[in-house]
């Protein structure tokens, strides 16, 4: 019996846990939804409508990302993700998460957030990524040689931030950002966590992953 994590392949929150079940190896049955369609089920096991949830065949309920991450982990760690100081590793990680993101969302969506112009809003989540290109200076991960925790929760909302204008992004000055990106993004395992499911609510099936 496999515990069941509903998902939505673009998310980056969905893409961050999906990374953290394939590199420790918990099966899971997947269902690939829609938020358009939110189905009944998931809505039954958590009531904030958002994914990743993970329900666990004790009856549990995981429906933050990191709280996902984190299980998993902890049940294998065999790349050595938490091996990096946890404490400092979270903080950079809620950095993300509680200012990072707030930016992204309105530079992403700038037509509906005309306060400002878009330069306004790249320009603010700019601060983070500032942070980031210092921290990968001297080393290829956000804390030190190997891939850590932070690496895989940060950079799936780093590459929708390289998404938004790629052309901009290109010509923008972080050369240790870029490599770093690019090194994620075409890594086996982030196209292991981004393979194409059938949906779940069309299909009636669901897959295990990883």
């Amino acid at each position: 019996m496999r515990h069941t994590l509903y998902s939505f392949r673009r998310c980056p929150y969905a893409m961050r846990a999906r990374l953290a079940l394939a590199v420790s190896l918990q099966s899971v049955n997947l269902r690939e939804i829609v938020l358009q369609q939110k189905p009944a089920e998931m809505l039954a096991v958590s009531t904030q409508g958002t994914v990743p949830v993970l329900q666990l065949t004790d009856g549990t309920v995981l429906d933050e990302s990191l709280d996902i991450m984190v299980w998993a982990l902890e049940k294998s760690d065999p790349d050595g993700w938490l091996t990096s100081d946890l404490p400092e590793m979270l903080t950079l990680i809620d950095e993300n998460d509680f200012e990072f993101k707030q930016w992204l969302d309105k530079y992403k969506y700038a037509e509906r957030f005309s306060e400002y112009p878009v330069s306004y809003y790249r320009q603010q989540a700019e601060d983070f990524i500032f942070r980031l290109e210092n921290r990968l200076l001297n080393k290829p991960y956000l804390f030190g040689q190997k891939i850590s925790l932070a690496d895989m929760a940060i950079f799936p909302f780093i590459r929708q931030f390289a998404g938004v204008d790629k052309s901009s992004f290109e010509q923008s000055p972080y050369p240790n950002l870029k490599i770093w990106l690019d090194s994620l993004i075409h890594s086996s395992l982030f196209e292991q966590a981004m393979e194409k499911y059938p949906l779940w609510l069309e299909s009636g099936e669901q897959f295990s992953f990883p």
